[in-house]
C-alpha cells in the first residue's frame, strides 16, 4: 500500500501584461468569482490572494496587476511596485501570455522573472490556436529567452488543461501543513470586495476614457443578520466625468450599481442594499495621500 502524497502548500503568483486573462484563470481555478475582469488594461490594481485547497495541496495564488507601461503616474508606480514585490516572495510562478498577442510588453515583464525560483510559461486561450502544433514556434522562440520549468497550454475559460497545470506547479511548493482552513477562498475582507465589483461594472459599462480615473470607496458597510447595507462613493478625476457615470436619468449609474448588486449577492450568499454616488476629487491618481487613503 503507497503511503499518501505529503501535504504541500504555498504561494504562486500569476503574472503577465495586462489583459492576458490572469484573473480569468484564477476565477476558473477556484470555480468562482474572486477577481474583477474586463477587457480593459488595470481592471486588476490590487494584489489578491485567491486560496484553492485540495485533498494533498493548499494553493496560495496570487493575482497581480498587470505591468504598466503606459500612462505612468503614481498610481500605476505603485501596481508596477506591487509585482515586483509579489515575484520576490512566492515559490511558484505563472508568466500568463496570449498566443496571437506577443510583443514588447510580454518581454517587459519577462525580464522582471526571477532566474532563482520555478516559473511556467502559461499560454492562455490555447483553444484560439486550433491544433496545438501551433504553438511551437511561439513556445521555442520563449524557451530561448527565458529558463522555463515548463510550458503549459490552457484554456481559462473553458477549463482546459487547469488540472495539468495544478499538477505541475504542485510538484514544486514547499511540503507543509495548510495556512488557511479548507473552506476560506480570499484573505480580503467583504468591504474590499464590493469596492472592486463595483469597479468591475464601471470598467465593463463605460467608454474607455473613464474607467481610469475612476477609484470606489466604501464609505458604510453594516450587517443586519442576512442583510448588508453598503453606502460607495465613486471617485472621478474631473467634473466632465461624473454625468457620463451618471447617465441620462441616472440610468448609467443605476446599471452599474444593479448589477454589482447582483454580484455581491452571488459571492456574499445574501442580500445587498446598496447606495451609490459620484464625487469628484482631482488628480488623486497622482496623489501618494489619496492613494493611501484608498488603499493603494
Amino acid at each position: 500500500m503507497n503511503p499518501s502524497p505529503a501535504f504541500r502548500c504555498g504561494t504562486v503568483a500569476i503574472v503577465g501584461r495586462p489583459n492576458v486573462g490572469k484573473s480569468t484563470l484564477l476565477n476558473h481555478i477556484l470555480g468562482l468569482k474572486l477577481s474583477i475582469t474586463s477587457r480593459k488594461a488595470q481592471t486588476t490594481r490590487h494584489r489578491l490572494l485567491g486560496i484553492h485547497t485540495t485533498e494533498d495541496t493548499q494553493f496560495l495564488f496570487v493575482d497581480t496587476p498587470g505591468f504598466q507601461q503606459k500612462h505612468i503616474n503614481a498610481l500605476n508606480r505603485n501596481l508596477n511596485r506591487t509585482v515586483t514585490q509579489v515575484l520576490s516572495e512566492v515559490d511558484v510562478v505563472l508568466f500568463v501570455i496570449e498566443p496571437m498577442h506577443l510583443g514588447d510588453a510580454d518581454r517587459k515583464v519577462l525580464e522582471l522573472l526571477p532566474k532563482n525560483q520555478p516559473v511556467f510559461l502559461v499560454v492562455n486561450k490555447a483553444d484560439l490556436m486550433g491544433d496545438k502544433g501551433n504553438l511551437l514556434p511561439l513556445i521555442q522562440d520563449f524557451d530561448l529567452e527565458f529558463p522555463f520549468t515548463g510550458i503549459i497550454p490552457v484554456s481559462a475559460k473553458k477549463n482546459l488543461y487547469l488540472d495539468e497545470l495544478l499538477a505541475a506547479v504542485r510538484e514544486h511548493l514547499p511540503e507543509q501543513a495548510a495556512i488557511y482552513g479548507e473552506d476560506e477562498l480570499t484573505d480580503r475582507n467583504e468591504r474590499f470586495l464590493a469596492a472592486e465589483m463595483l469597479r468591475e461594472k464601471i470598467f465593463r459599462l463605460l467608454g474607455d476614457e473613464v474607467p481610469y480615473s475612476v477609484a470606489v470607496e466604501i464609505e458604510k458597510f453594516e450587517q443586519e443578520g442576512n442583510l448588508r447595507r453598503i453606502h460607495a462613493a465613486i471617485i472621478v478625476d474631473k467634473d466632465s466625468q461624473k454625468p457620463m457615470l451618471i447617465g441620462k436619468g441616472g440610468e448609467k449609474l443605476k446599471r452599474i450599481s444593479t448589477e454589482a448588486r447582483q454580484d455581491m449577492e452571488k459571492l456574499f450568499g445574501g442580500k445587498v442594499w446598496l447606495e451609490t454616488w459620484v464625487k469628484v476629487k482631482g488628480g488623486w491618481a497622482d496623489d501618494e495621500r489619496a492613494l493611501k487613503s484608498l488603499g493603494y
